[in-house]
């Protein structure tokens, strides 16, 4: 080896060259890790209505360490994704003393049970929310095809002034809507947006004018639906009669609208149609 003055020269070429690459990274290292990039500004953009300043401002002074050069960006987003309003978040350099932050919230759609959001892309998300959201029930592989089928409901009860206040989908796979005024609407398995039109129509041009509450409305019949009423109760009042012997009291009798309380004190209830 030591009389091939050929591979000599090319060992000791490559050593030094491999001194000046370390050389130079050692003196690079020094360089941008000087105080003399700092960041001076971090720009916060987005439609932020729940990200707030004091999160932000507690982000930077805890997670965001390192001048210009050396900040890792990848923590920077993570700690930013961290706020529970927050979806998605991209982070990059400004030259030349900048940090641009783009935090995309997430837009509240319903809840889910009492666990969770659900945003408008089927997503479920932790924070906290005062706004009066309808509440989705489902197996937890639902979340997103309940929310795909809320605003295809909801528009259709919509044409009825209705608006849904829980939406359910059961493991089975059927549907079920409580609407903003209390009713119950089974709308079953399949042909659901057809059903809920049908109701809708005839609610607007019908059962909306009886100023009759309905509680429930079954769709799951091939040519109509059934609705219900409640029950009333209607209260026969004490008879407390005197000098008279207990079996010689017969209670009272009422006229309650058309109908009459038979000798029980019960209402008798027709069909509801």
């Amino acid at each position: 080896m030591w009389h091939k003055p050929t591979l000599l020269n090319w060992i000791a070429n490559l050593l030094f060259a491999l001194s000046v690459v370390v050389m130079l990274y050692a003196l690079l290292y020094v360089v941008v890790h000087l105080p003399i990039f700092p960041l001076r500004e971090v720009n916060v953009d987005g439609q932020l209505n729940h990200v707030s300043r004091e999160q932000v401002q507690l982000i930077v002074a805890k997670h965001l360490k390192g001048n210009f050069f050396t900040l890792d960006l990848i923590k920077a987003r993570d700690a930013f994704e961290k706020l529970p309003w927050a979806r998605k978040v991209s982070v990059r350099r400004r030259w030349p003393d900048k940090l641009e932050v783009m935090i995309e919230e997430h837009q509240a759609l319903a809840r889910w049970s009492s666990v969770a959001l659900v945003n408008r892309q089927g997503e479920l998300f932790h924070a906290a929310s005062g706004s009066d959201l309808p509440v989705f029930y489902g197996p937890n592989d639902g979340v997103i095809e309940v929310a795909s089928q809320y605003d295809a409901f909801n528009k259709v009860l919509q044409t009825a002034n209705l608006q849904i206040a829980t939406l359910t989908l059961t493991p089975r796979r059927a549907w079920q809507i409580t609407t903003n005024n209390g009713i119950v609407v089974e709308l079953g398995r399949v042909d659901m947006q057809p059903r809920l039109e049908k109701f809708a129509s005839v609610y607007n041009s019908t059962i909306a004018g009886l100023n009759k509450k309905i509680t429930y409305a079954d769709l799951r019949y091939p040519n109509g639906f059934a609705v219900r009423r409640p029950t009333e109760n209607v209260k026969v009042p004490e008879v407390k009669p005197e000098g008279l012997a207990l079996n010689e009291v017969k209670p009272e009798i009422k006229q309650v609208g058309d109908k009459k309380l038979n000798d029980t004190g019960k209402k008798q209830i027709g069909t509801v149609t």
